[in-house]
């Protein structure tokens, strides 16, 4: 996957592994950016666009925090190098739609956008709020990125009753409102990135019975979801069979991190099953649209 077959006429198997590339990548940099908050080192590097005042790199006096922060920093130019590389991909690629190509541009657009949000998170001295918006674009540009690569395979659906069509719209956005009372709770507990910053002042204890709660009703839907899919669409059925897995997974955690204190590990899990939630999420949501109508019917779409 070298810099001149990029740009070269690319087939439908390579531009693939570029969005799942940006899948990964994005999901790799919640995780990076949770060890940031998790060690303390939020403020490793206490301004931006530079490090200090004097210098865009950290010096000693900074210690692991600043390399820390800084390693994370630089992530995000290897963030822009696979976004660049997967619009590249899709651009040259002579089956692309209109809507993929549109897509591919968002989804570039979006780290410029993670970068600012970063920087202003750090002016902010981690304010808790401005700190979930970092997580809450990460989390959307995977989910962009699984759009995309539903459009870029090809895999027969099944056709899903209107029920299920109905359910799994609710199910999509009762992960959204799980994932954003996630960045509530985290708001307002332990953890903040540096010693001396802001929480938000919420009560973590309720917040976190909400966010369980939450949590309950999104897997009963689920469960809901593929009932109904179980015998009319087998393949979104087997989706749907495994989002429940990985809820039930991310519930687990959740509990014995809540019973344990929060400790580092199971906090960077949590965080690694919210982008693996939101992907399957996702991926349940598109399989049983994309079984209600013909591939024909996708691609005048997305012309």
């Amino acid at each position: 996957m070298g810099v001149r077959a990029v740009f070269a006429e690319p087939d439908r198997r390579f531009v693939e592994r570029w969005v799942w590339a940006s899948v990964v990548a994005n999901a790799v940099i919640v995780l990076t950016g949770g060890l940031v908050r998790l060690t303390g080192s939020g403020l490793g590097c206490p301004t931006w666009p530079r490090c200090t005042d004097e210098s865009f790199v950290p010096h000693s006096s900074l210690g692991v925090y600043g390399v820390i922060e800084f390693s994370n920093r630089l992530l995000t130019y290897v963030l822009i190098a696979v976004a660049v590389a997967t619009l590249v991909a899709v651009w040259r690629w002579s089956q692309s739609t209109r809507a993929m190509r549109v897509l591919a541009v968002l989804m570039a657009a979006g780290i410029p956008f993670q970068g600012i949000i970063g920087g202003i998170t750090v002016l902010t001295d981690l304010n808790p709020w401005i700190v979930s918006l970092h997580l809450i674009l990460s989390l959307v540009l995977i989910m962009l990125s699984v759009r995309l690569l539903t459009w870029v395979r090809t895999a027969p659906h099944d056709p899903a009753p209107a029920t299920a069509r109905w359910l799994s719209w609710l199910t999509f956005a009762l992960m959204w409102v799980v994932v954003y009372l996630g960045t509530v709770v985290t708001g307002s507990g332990p953890h903040a990135g540096d010693a001396d910053s802001p929480r938000n002042g919420l009560d973590p204890e309720l917040w976190s019975h909400l966010h369980g709660d939450s949590v309950v009703a999104l897997i009963a839907l689920t469960v809901a979801t593929w009932f109904v899919l179980r015998r009319t669409a087998p393949r979104a059925a087997k989706v749907a069979a495994v989002v429940i897995g990985i809820e039930l997974a991310q519930g687990l955690i959740g509990i014995v991190q809540y019973l344990t204190d929060l400790p580092i590990a199971l906090v960077a899990a949590h965080l690694v099953g919210a982008s693996v939630m939101v992907a399957a999420g996702t991926w349940l949501l598109l399989t049983v649209h994309a079984g209600s109508r013909s591939p024909s019917d996708s691609v005048a779409v997305g012309r």
